[in-house]
């Protein structure tokens, strides 16, 4: 089989690696627009059959004799793109992964349809992975009622004032602290301010840690669960004393859109990326820290079921534990995908569509480790 990645960044070189080192894809290919970023990705990875091609994700022309032949296209390029490239894919024959929320297309569901061929949105950590657990957890109760989920990328040794550092870019950092966070509620959609309802998880290997809303981590996974459970709410792990500093920074009114001056088109948002860049930017060793808790009955027993995970960076690959957790999962459904592991055809998130047992088993053999336990009431 044949796989395509589009984009050579820090999610783009996760799925790229991990497709190229699986003996079941032949081909891997990856197109990315930036020369630099190419040039580093060419230098650090020389896998066989693994080729790369400078060409921009926005140019159709020049993506489609190498897209050509793809039995999957993975997306790790910006959202705006999607629904174009998915199109672009579908067209050609192809399957599509993309890391980002549902493209609300009808249009494009029914064109999936027609080719016998997935458009597969939400492939990522969350949304993404955390999804597909918490639908796995909640489809091996006999009832649920309650789902907490906390999940969060922190350094290994946090460093002041922050305590904190980019895994991702600095304006999704921002974007995740300042949109409302969705929660179910008596079984309905509510929202909740981001970064409020602070609260201490302890973590083995890392001890107490806060975690508190953001507007990242659900995609659909809300609606998928409304009149399901009666709640379901999920927040960021980070270092504690992480969000007060950054809360303090934002109700300076830094991460606004307004501009600077009138003489000038910067905006506050702009100055604090490019602040964030500079002090929380940089190669570090990071961990993803998860948890899963479902709350219900199982086999007529009250009591509440778990999932964990504590996964760290990897010195042999160099990939960082953000990249294996984000990376590995896309590049998963690309292969089930590529392998016809989901029949038929049309656009879903992860959560609702790829085969869960198969989907696991597959990032377990990448080192993927989810521990799973049940405390009775």
């Amino acid at each position: 089989m044949k796989i395509t990645v589009l984009g050579a960044g820090t999610v783009g070189t996760a799925v790229a690696v991990d497709l190229a080192r699986s003996s079941e894809t032949a081909h891997v290919q990856v197109c990315e627009a930036q020369p630099a970023t190419l040039r580093t990705f060419r230098a650090a990875h020389t896998y066989p059959g693994l080729r790369t091609y400078e060409a921009d994700a926005r140019d159709a022309q020049a993506l489609e004799p190498i897209l050509n032949g793809s039995t999957c296209v993975v997306s790790c390029v910006g959202p705006e793109h999607s629904p174009r490239l998915a199109r672009l894919a579908l067209d050609l024959g192809a399957h599509f992964v993309d890391l980002g929320n549902p493209l609300p297309d009808p249009a494009l569901a029914e064109h999936a349809e027609r080719r016998q061929r997935w458009v597969v949105t939400g492939c990522g950590l969350a949304p993404g992975l955390v999804g597909v657990l918490a639908m796995r957890a909640v489809g091996a109760m006999d009832e649920a009622r309650a789902v907490r989920i906390r999940v969060g990328d922190v350094p290994q040794e946090p460093r002041e004032p922050f305590r904190h550092r980019l895994a991702h870019s600095a304006e999704r950092l921002l974007d995740d602290y300042t949109e409302p966070a969705p929660v179910l509620v008596d079984g309905k959609i509510e929202t909740r301010e981001p970064m409020t309802g602070v609260e201490s998880v302890e973590v083995d290997g890392f001890g107490t840690m806060e975690a508190f809303y953001t507007g990242a981590g659900l995609g659909s996974l809300a609606e998928a669960l409304e009149g399901r459970v009666a709640s379901l709410d999920v927040k960021t792990i980070r270092h504690p004393g992480h969000a007060e500093r950054m809360r303090f920074v934002l109700d300076l009114g830094l991460a606004e859109r307004t501009s600077l001056d009138v003489r000038t088109h910067l905006t506050y948002r702009d100055v604090l990326v490019r602040r964030l860049r500079k002090r929380l930017g940089g190669d570090y060793d990071d961990a993803v820290l998860l948890r899963i808790e479902v709350d219900g009955t199982r086999d007529g027993a009250e009591g509440t079921l778990v999932y964990e995970m504590a996964d760290r960076c990897d010195p042999e690959t160099g990939l960082s534990a953000m990249q294996r957790c984000t990376g590995f999962p896309a590049a998963t459904a690309a292969v089930l995908l590529a392998a016809r592991a989901l029949p038929g055809g049309g656009v879903g998130p992860a959560d609702q569509v790829l085969p869960i047992e198969p989907f696991m088993d597959r990032l377990a053999e990448r080192g993927i480790a989810v521990h799973e336990r049940w405390v009775a009431v």
